[in-house]
Parts: C-alpha cells; structure tokens; sequence
C-alpha cells in the first residue's frame, strides 16, 4: 500500500521540485541582470579623470562575467550610454548622448537603445532625460551620469514549458564621479563596441 501511495504522489512531488528549481533559477537570472546593469554603470561612472575605449571594454567584460553561468554573452545585451547636458539655452535645452557603446550577441527590438541612439539631443531638446515615464533620470548641468540598459533572454534550467524564455530588462543610472572630461579617447589596438556589432 505505502508504494501505491508512493506511485500515486511520485508525480506530483517530482512537479513541484522541478518548478521549485525553476523559479529559483528564474528569480537569480533576474537578480544577475540587476547587478549586471548597476555594475556596469557604477564602473564606467568611477573612472576618473579620462575614460577611453579600453575603459569601457573592460567595463563591458566585467559585465559579461557576471553573467557567465547564464550564458550571458550569447543572450544577453549590454548597452552603456554617458549622458550630460547639452550645453543649450531656452526651448533647446536638454541633456545628450554624448556616445554610447554596447556588447552581447542578443539582436532582438527589446535589446536596442530604449531611449536614443548616440548623438541624440545634441542640437535640441529631443532627450529630456533617460528611463521610462515615471521613472526618469538626469544629470544635473553641471555633472554627467552613465545609464546602463540590460536585456537577457532567460535560458530554463529544467525546460522552457513552465515560464518560456521572457526576456528580462533592467536599467540603472550613477552619477560620474571626478572625471572632468566625458569624451571617449581612443584606444590604439582596441576594437571599439558599436552598438552596430552584435556577438560574444
């Protein structure tokens, strides 16, 4: 009687274990993409003095091996923006992408800058500021900040029937901290990070 009782209750425990595991594995796979988007805004946002494209790329890689039990580098985007004022008076004023640089391999719409490509702002109030309705961020006109955008396809650990594969997204903000100058220098040897190119 008590393995019939077994037979009859295996399923139903075996279910309930394996979506245990599954939402475990969801609720961490969103945890990571939050540290992910801070950790990638807090590093370039503390660079000091000068920040150039070898700074940025290794802020880019920290990204990615954070999410390096997910997959991330296939899965995932990252998408680095330094925003300030733009520098205008009256109805043009506003803040701009200064420039912007990006890694990961997911080319889907969700992945795509959110808010403005660089360049954008720069000539007139189109960007106000970063993030969505109700949640909007700005530097003041005398500082800037870096504004980082995540997006990651979840990749199941037992099977895509129970949640599919959402895509999931998180944004954060840090102010820039004793860097005078916000241009990106150029990095002899160092392959620059378009948001053109997509890959790991």
């Amino acid at each position: 009687m008590a393995l019939t009782e077994f037979a009859f209750t295996l399923p139903v425990v075996l279910v309930l274990i394996l979506y245990g595991l599954e939402v475990s594995n969801y609720c961490l796979a969103l945890l990571r993409v939050h540290q992910i988007a801070a950790t990638s805004a807090d590093n370039a946002a503390r660079v000091r003095d000068s920040i150039s494209e070898d700074d940025v790329n290794e802020v880019l890689i920290g990204g990615k091996t954070i999410g390096e039990k997910m997959d991330f580098a296939n899965r995932g985007r990252i998408v680095l923006s330094d925003v300030l004022a733009n520098g205008l008076a009256g109805s043009n004023a506003g803040q701009t992408i200064l420039w912007q640089r990006c890694t990961g391999a997911l080319n889907i719409p969700a992945s795509q800058p959110a808010y403005g490509l660089e360049g954008k702002g720069a000539s007139d109030a189109s960007l106000p500021a970063m993030g969505a309705a109700g949640h909007q961020i700005a530097p003041t006109a005398t500082s800037a900040m870096v504004f980082a955008e995540v997006t990651y396809r979840y990749k199941p650990v037992i099977s895509s029937v129970l949640f599919g594969t959402p895509i999931l997204r998180s944004e954060a903000s840090f102010i820039v901290r004793e860097r005078p100058s916000e241009a990106l220098t150029a990095s002899p040897g160092t392959t620059v990070s378009r948001c053109t190119t997509y890959g790991t």
